[in-house]
């Protein structure tokens, strides 16, 4: 067996073995009344990864193996359209809302679709490293950052060409990226099967890795920074979350326990709020971020990916499990 086939068979065993036998003490009461599930999107497949467009008007939803993009009408929360692309893991939007960016890891052809949202179509498919899993778009528009889980690498794409025009080596299976505010630092999650599980940090005017943070866990996996790009949010599938001071690279909160099987986790628009979603919980832990303490614990059944609407009033959360789309409302 190849090396490349020992991490993609490491990888499948390890996220199958944290299934079952982790139970998590659960959330404190919150004083105030918690969020409660709106409605639900029933889509085809077993959808992973969302995004909302910049105006909040749209939800983009891939559907894994049935390799849809479903297109969402967020205000009648009814299916707009249905775009072919491939395999679909995660998806990204541009900043001016023109473009979405959603990663196919087909062991034979893995790429990063490129869709024009105004059309609706796919306009290119860009090759990258293999297992393209989590991916960011920066700031400006101008570069989208896609995490190369089997390849342990980091591909650059050019937004005005469609083309990778780097790849940078980072820790052990890496799967989720975001990018601070300021568009200077991209932080990947290093999974890590089989080695420490650790963050990459990227200087983008250079491309060059720049720091890696100790161990923040057994199995790094999400990422959130704050709007004011202090702090990035890491979850571990174990069940926290730890919290990094970007300046010191350093964990300065937690870690947070949350629920089983923490996948994804965002941060409010305000800075105010983080959202967990915990995959194997049926749940979505909040936290405050003022105290870095769990304050509600809202019933989702298998939540994986999370985006929040601009304003943040809104949550549309995938369920790989069930076939839908939960829409949450604070």
């Amino acid at each position: 067996m190849s090396s490349r086939s020992r991490i993609r068979c490491g990888l499948a065993a390890a996220l199958f073995a944290l299934v079952g036998p982790l139970a998590q003490p659960s959330a404190a009461a919150s004083t105030e009344p918690p969020p409660s599930p709106r409605s639900s999107v029933s889509v085809t497949g077993r959808p992973y990864g969302v995004a909302i467009s910049p105006d909040g008007g749209h939800a983009y939803v891939t559907s894994g193996w049935f390799g849809k993009l479903w297109v969402i009408d967020t205000h009648t929360q009814q299916r707009t359209s249905r775009i072919e692309a491939g395999e679909s893991q995660d998806v990204a939007i541009s900043p001016d809302g023109r473009r979405a960016y959603v990663t196919s890891p087909s062991k034979a052809s893995p790429t990063v679709s490129v869709i024009d949202t105004a059309t609706n179509m796919k306009i290119d498919d860009v090759p990258v490293g293999d297992g393209p899993f989590g991916l960011a778009v920066s700031p400006d528009g101008r570069r989208v950052y896609v995490a190369d889980a089997y390849s342990d690498s980091l591909s650059v794409i050019d937004t005005a060409s469609d083309k990778v025009v780097d790849e940078i080596k980072v820790g052990s299976t890496p799967v989720d990226v975001v990018i601070s505010p300021d568009g200077r630092r991209v932080y990947v999650a290093n999974s890590g099967y089989g080695t420490p599980t650790s963050l990459s940090v990227i200087d983008t005017a250079t491309d060059k890795v720049v720091g890696r943070p100790g161990r923040l866990g057994n199995f790094t996996y999400g990422l959130a920074v704050t709007p004011d790009g202090r702090r990035l949010y890491v979850t571990d599938l174990l069940g926290s979350v730890s919290v990094v001071d970007t300046a010191t690279g350093k964990a300065t909160g937690g870690p947070v326990t949350v629920g089983s099987y923490p996948k994804d986790v965002v941060v409010s628009p305000d800075g105010h709020r983080a959202y967990v979603t915990n995959e194997h919980s049926d749940s979505l832990s909040v936290i405050d971020t003022s105290t870095n303490k769990v304050t509600d614990t809202v019933r989702v059944g298998g939540p994986t990916r999370i985006a929040l609407t601009p304003d943040g009033r809104h949550a549309w959360i995938t369920q790989n499990c069930c076939g839908s789309v939960r829409v949450i409302d604070f």
